[in-house]
């Protein structure tokens, strides 16, 4: 790299500098697309950078601080004067000031260009303050030279800044993580079955590829042969490898388990599902919130702040009877410790971390603005069907009425309904193959069963089997004439319905009746399945003191006995779809900050009303314009996760701001000397040093909310 500086840093400093973090990873979108991630390599160069011109800096300030007499009188070692020493002190001094400090004179040429002054017109001040005197000195004017201060302040500010931009790097690194997850090559199954290896980048929808065991998956698209169980854990959060067969769909950056799979490719480049995430989060880091914005007022303020109070300093000092080289020496050291550099980092360094953490967990972030909201929400109003629920039939309720126990009452049922593709004959069947899942008492319901393997798993021997229209099926089973019917059937027969088989039908819930041999043996009960994660969830946003609520197109009956399920404090039954936003909008007229979570395409008019918009269960589906969250599992959890990372957010901006603005508060009075009759004195390097310390510590602390998550997950799963 030449003395052009590295060009990154110094289009930091021109423009805010908040910025840094997010662009710092601008590119990775890019470099995916190109297929290789060559974004961390061009950051890399110029930390780098930093670090060389550290390093030369450093080693020049050794002789500097040698030939310095103020460094000899303290040291004793006034012998190494020599005549002509101030001259090469001079040449010495200028190389570490136009090579160690170019950076920051390249960035006072750029900040105000821009009308931003900021950090890099401090230190740019500051540090051409004290080399011009110093100069001036060598050459004939009178006073004292402080090179020995200049060269130490240029290797701090070098070193702080080196640390700076690695912590940034390390904080924004979840985009060139996400990059790398794809391959490189594919093996492209050709028309005639040969496999060939070719470059993901030529691959294009309607291509076939084979992913052989513990490879990536190329590109997004659907499986055409083969069964496997793919890791998409780095994708969408979910820890546990998800079984594919043919017909699912398969994810780009995906790891394939111990099956081989043959898939066709669906989305490539830009539409591929990573690089969608990929310009999510890139758009999330880069978008502003209040909370940035007043950090940026507070920075430029200081900056005006630090550059009267260096001037103040100065006249001040020279008024009081002081020599010009104390005077200006008090003036560069407020310069350097008012340097808003932790104030600056105080926010980004947050946002690109928290970004990081939620595209690592399936929870992305279009509107950075809304998901700062997030931490007031005050009440969550879900859609019901495919939020709370599954949006498929289950068993719910067994319900014994003659001498059969529950498990014979089940097989029974199951060896009819078996034989029927009626979507609650099916659930009826996967209950049976799978009873010892299944409790009466709780309401825990099996999970889905293929409907081959139900069809062949142990079970009473069926024969005669004949659909009854409109009423239900009845085969022989076992012998035993078995009759699956609805209560309409009951009816017609004259048959009297228990009390308990009408509780359950006015709960909203499908019951179906097993009759054998003639005799009523019991009632088995169905409804859309609720999501074991939500009852879950509504506790723990109680716990949070949020209001939990639902609005569904469902009847009365079945919405109220989900929400008595799920424990919510209030529902909202029978809205149709252009009446979701209304009804948002009346909660909001409480007083209420409101999220609304839906699946993002009935809902849309009401994500688009709530003042913060949740589409859960997106799946590859990631472009869901009116959402500000996007959620890519079905997991209710994810909705306490994103609050709680909200709440822990805001709480580490809040921390780091408090900390830059009070380090300036305290730091800026001491700078300019007040305790000198204390005897307590800062130097410019000193003040590097305490200004350096308080960026370490404002990137330490936004680190520890990676940890926090951890922790916070570790738990959950404990």
């Amino acid at each position: 790299m030449n003395d052009s500086g590295p060009p990154g840093h110094h289009h930091a400093s021109a423009q805010p500098h908040h910025e840094q973090g997010a662009s710092m990873s601008s590119h990775a979108h890019e470099s995916m697309a190109a297929g290789a991630p060559e974004h961390h390599a061009g950051h890399g160069a110029m930390i780098d950078d930093f670090r060389r011109r550290f390093w030369v800096s450093l080693a020049l300030t050794i002789p500097v601080l040698l030939l310095s007499e103020q460094i000899q009188l303290w040291l004793g070692l006034q012998s190494l004067a020599f005549a002509g020493s101030g001259y090469i002190l001079f040449v010495l001094s200028s190389i570490v000031f136009f090579y160690g400090g170019w950076p920051f004179l390249k960035g006072i040429y750029d900040e105000l260009e821009s009308r931003k002054p900021g950090m890099m017109t401090l230190i740019a001040v500051a540090i051409t303050t004290a080399y011009v005197y110093s100069s001036a000195i060598v050459f004939g004017l009178k006073g004292m030279v402080f090179f020995w201060e200049l060269a130490t302040l240029i290797d701090i500010m070098l070193l702080g800044h080196w640390i700076e931009m690695r912590s940034v790097m390390g904080a924004s690194r979840a985009l060139e993580e996400l990059a790398r997850l794809m391959p490189s090559d594919a093996h492209m199954v050709m028309p005639g079955g040969m496999v060939h290896d070719v470059p993901v980048a030529s691959l294009k929808p309607g291509d076939r590829v084979l992913i052989k065991p513990g490879e990536k998956v190329p590109a997004d698209g659907k499986i055409a042969n083969g069964e496997s169980a793919v890791n998409e854990a780095m994708l969408t959060g979910e820890s546990r490898p998800v079984d594919k067969k043919p017909g699912n769909e398969v994810i780009g950056g995906a790891v394939n388990g111990e099956g081989a799979l043959t898939v066709e490719v669906t989305k490539t480049g830009k539409d591929s599902f990573l690089s969608q995430v990929v310009e999510l989060v890139r758009q999330a880091q880069e978008s502003k919130s209040r909370t940035q914005d007043i950090a940026n007022r507070a920075a430029t303020w200081l900056t005006v702040i630090a550059l009267a109070g260096g001037a103040i300093s100065l006249v001040v000092w020279l008024a009081l009877g002081r020599e010009f080289a104390f005077s200006l020496e008090r003036a560069v050291t407020v310069m350097v410790i008012s340097c808003p550099h932790a104030l600056g980092l105080a926010v980004p360094l947050v946002v690109a971390i928290s970004t990081s953490i939620s595209a690592r967990n399936g929870l992305l972030v279009r509107n950075r603005a809304a998901f700062e909201r997030a931490r007031n929400i005050q009440a969550v109003i879900f859609d019901k069907t495919g939020t709370l629920t599954e949006g498929r039939f289950g068993v719910t309720d067994t319900l014994v009425l003659g001498g059969l126990d529950e498990a014979s009452l089940l097989r029974y049922a199951a060896a009819v309904e078996a034989n029927s593709e009626h979507p609650i004959a099916r659930a009826i069947a996967a209950a049976g193959s799978d009873m010892t899942r299944l409790s009466s008492k709780t309401g825990t319901v099996p999970g889905r069963e293929d409907a081959a393997a139900i069809r062949h798993s142990p079970r009473f021997p069926v024969e005669g089997f004949r659909a009854i229209p409109g009423k239900g099926a009845e085969a022989r089973v076992d012998g035993l004439d078995v009759k699956m019917v609805s209560p309409g059937y009951l009816r017609e027969q004259k048959i009297e319905i228990d009390p308990r088989v009408r509780h359950l039908s006015a709960q909203g819930k499908t019951v179906v009746l097993a009759m054998i041999d003639g005799k009523v043996e019991g009632a088995i009960a169905l409804a859309d399945v609720v999501r074991p994660e939500s009852k879950t969830a509504v506790e723990r946003l109680r716990a949070m003191g949020i209001r939990t609520m639902m609005l569904t197109g469902d009847n009365r009956q079945v919405a109220g006995s989900v929400a008595k399920e799920v424990g919510l404090d209030e529902f909202f039954a029978e809205v149709l779809p252009q009446d979701k936003a209304a009804k948002v909008k009346e909660v909001q007229s409480r007083g209420l900050v409101v999220a609304m979570t839906g699946d993002g395409v009935n809902d849309a008019p009401a994500l688009a009303q709530a003042d913060v918009g949740i589409a859960i269960g997106a799946g590859t589906d990631v472009a869901i314009e009116t959402a500000d969250i996007i959620l890519v599992r079905s997991n209710p959890l994810d909705v306490v996760a994103i609050v709680g990372l909200a709440r822990a957010t805001y709480r580490k901006m809040v921390q780091n701001l408090a900390w830059a603005t009070g380090y300036n508060a305290f730091a800026i009075p001491l700078a300019a000397g007040v305790l000198y009759p204390l005897g307590i004195l800062l130097t410019p390097a000193m003040g590097a040093v305490l200004m350096s310390v308080s960026t370490v510590i404002v990137a330490i602390n936004a680190r520890l909310l990676r940890l926090g998550r951890t922790q916070s997950q570790a738990r959950e799963e404990s």
